[in-house]
């Protein structure tokens, strides 16, 4: 069972959520001491506002909470990162609200990475209603994300390519998959030559890691991420601040990775491979070059404009040799620009796909799993900020557009009908009461999509 989470309601403390646009109603559905306190203490359901209510021994009974407006699938992790630990058990939640968004909600607000604090977290836990396969399916998405957040928030020293490989043979563990890894100079050879470019410079070895699970003769699902443990730019090299949290250009990776671990622990009925390059984009005597000319797996020369643009580089050899195996579907994840954060901010998951049915798909999938996603234009006459005078295409097109260029770019080495990049941040500041750091955005509503895709029966 995941740690926020219990199936054990003796004892636990009584939980009403209400939004604004309904606090006196829902309060009347309470027993009257209850709702006379709550009047008494001006209670209007503002975010985060909280009520306690003590029973006839003065220890709390029943808690009261506000979720503003309810217009945030992810208020309620506000009050769980607020609550002491102990056990919770929901009595009324707003109409209309699905329980999944209460249990991802109260998982997201009771999550705080502390590997490295000497006094460890004790989530509050909440007590899980509904079938077991309900039950399940909450905690399976719990622990994802969880995992995704681990991943994104643990340092670069201790999260290179070789710890990103580490997870990845460890999930295949786990879930009985097979791992197969191509590393160092073996790159070149194997024809990733884009890969092994950009981490050459670095200590540890740049590689490719591909897992496979499911029987041959199931649907063919491809999942792609961008793993660049860190990122200094290259030698167009970033400022200070710029660089600080480049420990997350690796959650492309992560969010593969946790979309793979829903598919396996779901047992949902596909061919799954997840190709993960990861790389650190270091600087030493034998890094890339602003104006080198690289080849590329499909055969493709790019021309190097900003080392900075590093991360569609081993991306494009990723897409290419996920298409050669022709799956149904090919999902790709990556931190890949500031431009995308420009254009949306934090909170929504920008996605490029030039398949009408797979966006709408997305979008309707993203509402009901209250993970927010945004389609974005693969506008093709923008194809001309990628052109090189020596070269096929240029890696980086300038500051206009920045995350269409850079998904026109990837669209280059897809050769599959049905294909969708997410460009992602992977982390967020701190809002209704989660810390700063490590996100998962957009996993949810993808995983979403892949039930509705290919549920049995």
């Amino acid at each position: 069972m995941h740690p926020a989470f219990s199936e054990n309601a003796q004892g636990a403390i009584e939980l009403s959520l209400m939004t604004t646009k309904l606090v006196e109603e829902t309060l009347a559905d309470l027993p009257d001491r209850v709702a006379q306190i709550a009047r008494e203490q001006n209670f209007t359901g503002r975010s985060g506002q909280m009520v306690r209510v003590p029973g006839a021994d003065g220890a709390v009974c029943h808690i009261i909470a506000g979720l503003g407006e309810g217009d945030s699938p992810l208020a309620v992790a506000q009050i769980s990162a607020a609550l002491r630990a102990g056990v919770y058990v929901l009595k009324q939640s707003p109409a209309g609200w699905p329980e999944g968004w209460v249990s991802a909600g109260w998982a997201d607000g009771a999550y705080r990475f502390d590997r490295y604090l000497s006094k460890k977290h004790t989530p509050p836990q909440l007590v899980l209603s509904g079938s077991q396969m309900v039950r399940a399916a909450q905690r399976r998405e719990a622990e994802a994300v969880d995992q995704v957040r681990d991943l994104v928030n643990t340092p670069a020293g201790d999260m290179g390519p070789d710890a990103i490989e580490a997870a990845i043979r460890e999930l295949a563990e786990t879930f009985g998959a097979e791992v197969a890894v191509t590393l160092g100079d073996d790159l070149l050879e194997a024809n990733y030559p884009m890969v092994h470019a950009v981490g050459r410079a670095a200590d540890i070895a740049p590689r490719f890691v591909e897992l496979s699970w499911g029987e041959a003769d199931a649907p063919k699902l491809a999942l792609v991420g961008k793993g660049v443990s860190f990122d200094t730019g290259g030698l167009n090299i970033k400022t200070g601040n710029g660089m600080r949290i480049m420990k997350k250009d690796m959650g492309g990776a992560a969010h593969a990775i946790g979309l793979a671990r829903l598919v396996m622990d779901a047992g949902l009925p596909v061919n799954l491979k997840l190709y993960v390059p990861t790389v650190e984009n270091a600087i030493s005597g034998n890094a890339f070059r602003p104006g080198d000319v690289i080849m590329s797996r499909k055969g493709l020369s790019v021309e190097i404009d900003n080392t900075d643009a590093e991360g569609r580089l081993i991306l494009g050899d990723a897409l290419t040799r996920a298409s050669e195996d022709d799956p149904e579907l090919l999902i790709d994840f990556a931190t890949l620009t500031g431009a995308a954060r420009v254009a949306v901010g934090p909170d929504l998951a920008p996605f490029y796909t030039d398949d009408e049915t797979l966006a709408a798909d997305i979008l309707t999938a993203a509402r009901a799993s209250g993970d927010p996603a945004w389609r974005m234009p693969l506008w093709r006459p923008y194809l001309s900020y990628l052109k090189s005078p020596i070269a096929d295409i240029v890696n980086s097109g300038g500051c206009m557009a920045g995350s269409v260029t850079a998904a026109l770019f990837l669209q280059k080495f897809v050769d599959v009908r049905h294909w969708v990049h997410l460009d992602v941040w992977a982390w967020r500041e701190g809002k209704y009461g989660r810390p700063a750091g490590a996100a998962a955005c957009g996993l949810r509503a993808m995983w979403a999509v892949l039930q509705n895709r290919y549920a049995r029966g």
